[in-house]
């Protein structure tokens, strides 16, 4: 594999004159280079005007190599060959390196160049660039690859305080200034005259210049044009440490290489420089994977329109009074602060009322802002802020958060989230950890970076406070009150979302947005006088579990658990003259079934009343076919006699007689995943800190199935 190095714009705030003038000192032999053992001139040559000078040397350099590799390879020093030629007229200089030594083995190229800066000709710009390709080394090819690319990047830096070390000693000798070179009387007069004949003396050579004199018949592969003219859009090394941070050589480099590439292979808009850093670190500076997960995101943001998130957004006003998030000062190390009162918050709510498009939308939305703040804050402060702080507090935090479905869509939003925006949470403090946090921990752990892993400090109970607590982070002046500060915080206080504001898919979400998933988790459905919703699940292996959440928003419904061998066709009932049509209401059990010998029931009728909430499981003992099923509710007969009770009368009188609605949620574990998840857990009573009203649970059969309400 072929290494590749690009520095940066490295600039001398220098004349180029006074700068070469040092650049000279280093040879034949440098002190302040130890590797550097010494050089030998091959061969020199000037132009008839001495405009263009070109040395050829040989260097001499010591690597530090074990002793037994140097034994090995039959040499205790290595030969380079370097090219230098210097330009007095366009005031460059270009350096072509290459290596003798075991050239049939290992092949080294190396090109630097110092031109003026394009902007200040009184200021110098150095850049260089190398390549190492290891062909074959005795076997060694790996551990010479890591030698070769360590001795090179600790004398990158290196090199740039040598030639500040001899202008200060320059200067401290008191040469300060030395005069540009100048053509030969001789020359300027035969200019002059050709200029005024012609007009176009930049583009034909001068009839008494001798071959060699030509900027393409200097010998030089590094055209003078390029040094003498950079880029605009070239990062120098003082604009990386001011907005970026401390890079090493190396990942200077890289960072360089893949913004090169972007420019001149993406079409589309090219991300900010801090945006490029965050993919490399993400991919620990490997810069063939940072650019596949780069390219992959770019992609995604065009298609889904990410980066006018910020102007089209607006979102809805459920969200500003229940979502218990927002941005908050900074802490100590001035990246911007949000806080998250995830205890506080009705997830479970949230999705079903707004659904996880415009949960995602939202999130994304805050993720776009935090890197506007970032910016913002590095100007402000005047440092480096490429990241922020996330306080999350957890009070109140109980078993309603570990609801299955509310915790797939935190999953799914965290995947986009590490995907497409990583290395922008500098660090994440929770606070008041509760004893079920652990479980939700477990759950989540996996699918986050481990990179964004060590970034978590966790408090327990009041450990926040004090010493080793937010103190330390965040500045006292800025703690919120909540959590026994003095400022002020503006953030919701969240509660239960009405059950009322739910959604169903008759009620679109976003529709005036491009959507970000493809599908939900949720499904509405209706259910018709006489024709029950059903839905099957196919189970291969026994010992499977089936798992639903369901609310009823309309009416009253009974719910089954039914089991068949046979498969069942499914159908569409035609709707009533009263009625839409039932698009979202789906038969599967045949008229002509008979129960107990063409289907089985494995859970007990479950009258669920409009405004509940149902949640449950069931391990199968067979394989085959099982089918969910709701029907409408109808007054049932009391115990002894055939008329039926006056509460079920009275209530089938409050809702319509026609139509009940219901969304439901349902997905098969295999056994072992199941046991100990949260889906069990939610098995049992749960409430919302003090908001919740008192729940109740039932267990209705011998095949471990639970309902919860």
């Amino acid at each position: 594999m072929v290494q590749k190095y690009q520095s940066p714009v490295r600039v001398y705030k220098y004349p180029f004159e006074l700068v070469m003038a040092a650049y000279e000192k280093r040879f034949p032999t440098c002190p302040e280079i130890p590797v550097f053992l010494g050089s030998e001139i091959l061969h020199e040559s000037r132009s008839d005007d001495g405009a263009i000078h070109i040395i050829e040397r040989s260097c001499k350099l010591n690597v530090d190599a074990p002793r037994l590799l140097k034994k090995i390879a039959g040499v205790e020093y290595v030969f380079f060959i370097q090219k230098n030629t210097v330009n007095w007229k366009e005031r460059t200089l270009c350096i072509e390196a290459h290596n003798e030594t075991f050239a049939n083995r290992v092949v080294v190229l190396e090109t630097c160049s110092y031109s003026v800066h394009p902007e200040n000709e009184e200021w110098t710009c150095f850049e260089q660039s190398a390549s190492l390709d290891i062909k074959s080394f005795f076997g060694f090819e790996s551990t010479v690859e890591k030698i070769a690319m360590k001795q090179y990047t600790s004398n990158i830096k290196r090199g740039k305080e040598v030639i500040e070390h001899y202008l200060k000693e320059l200067i401290s000798q008191g040469i300060t200034f030395i005069p540009r070179w100048t053509p030969p009387v001789a020359c300027r007069q035969k200019e002059e005259r050709v200029q005024a004949v012609g007009g176009a003396a930049a583009d034909v050579p001068l009839e008494s210049e001798p071959p060699g004199t030509t900027k393409e018949q200097t010998g030089s592969s590094c055209p003078p044009a390029e040094a003498v003219s950079p880029d605009a859009d070239k990062l120098d090394a003082d604009y990386i440490e001011r907005y970026l941070g401390q890079l090493t050589p190396m990942q200077e480099s890289c960072l360089i290489r893949l913004r090169q590439w972007l420019q001149e292979t993406h079409k589309g808009k090219i991300p900010k420089d801090e945006h490029i850093l965050r993919f490399l670190r993400a991919r620990d500076f490997n810069i063939d994977k940072a650019r596949e997960m780069l390219c992959q995101s770019l992609s995604w943001r065009k298609q889904y329109q990410v980066d006018c998130i910020l102007q089209s957004w607006r979102p809805p006003a459920l969200l500003d009074e229940y979502y218990t998030g927002g941005w908050h000062y900074q802490d100590k190390d001035g990246r911007p602060l949000y806080i998250l009162r995830l205890g506080q918050m009705d997830t479970k709510g949230l999705v079903k009322a707004l659904g996880e498009e415009s949960l995602l939308r939202h999130v994304l939305s805050i993720n776009e802002e935090g890197q506007k703040r970032c910016e913002e804050n590095t100007n402000t402060f005047g440092r480096p802020i490429t990241s922020w702080t996330c306080l999350v507090d957890l009070e109140g935090l109980n078993m309603r958060h570990l609801w299955r479905p509310g915790v797939k869509a935190l999953l799914r939003i965290i995947e986009v989230v590490e995907d497409n925006y990583p290395e922008t949470l500098g660090r994440l403090l929770i606070v008041r950890a509760p004893r079920v946090f652990p479980v939700l921990w477990t759950l989540v752990s996996p699918f986050i970076n481990e990179n964004t892993r060590q970034k978590f400090l966790i408090y327990s109970g009041n450990n926040y406070q004090g010493a080793g607590g937010l103190v330390d982070y965040v500045d006292k002046d800025v703690i919120p009150d909540f959590l026994g500060g003095d400022c002020m915080c503006t953030v919701p206080e969240g509660g239960l979302v009405p059950k009322s504001l739910y959604q169903t898919e008759e009620e679109p979400e976003n529709s005036d947005h491009i959507r970000l998933w493809t599908e939900t988790i949720y499904h509405s459905a209706s259910v018709l006088k006489g024709a029950p919703h059903e839905i099957v699940v196919e189970i291969l292996e026994g010992e499977s579990v089936i798992t639903w959440d369901f609310d009823i928003l309309k009416g009253d419904v009974v719910f089954s658990l039914f089991h068949s061998k046979r498969a069942p066709e499914s159908r569409k009932e035609a709707p009533l003259p009263s009625t839409s049509a039932a698009e979202d209401n789906m038969q599967l059990i045949d008229k002509t079934w008979v129960l107990g010998v063409d289907y089985s029931r494995v859970e007990s009728p479950l009258v669920c009343r409009e405004g509940e909430s149902i949640q449950g499981s069931h391990v199968t003992r067979w394989p085959g076919f099982y089918i969910l099923q709701w029907k409408m509710h109808g007054p049932l007969p009391c115990p002894g006699t055939s008329l039926p009770r006056v509460d079920d009368v009275l209530a089938s009188l409050q809702v319509s007689s026609h139509k009940c609605k219901l969304i439901y949620y349902y997905e098969v574990l295999a056994s072992k995943d199941f046991r100990g998840s949260m889906s069990s857990l939610e098995s049992c009573n749960s409430g919302f800190s003090q908001l919740s009203g008192a729940t109740t649970s039932s267990s209705q059969s011998q095949s471990s199935s639970h309902l919860s309400r």
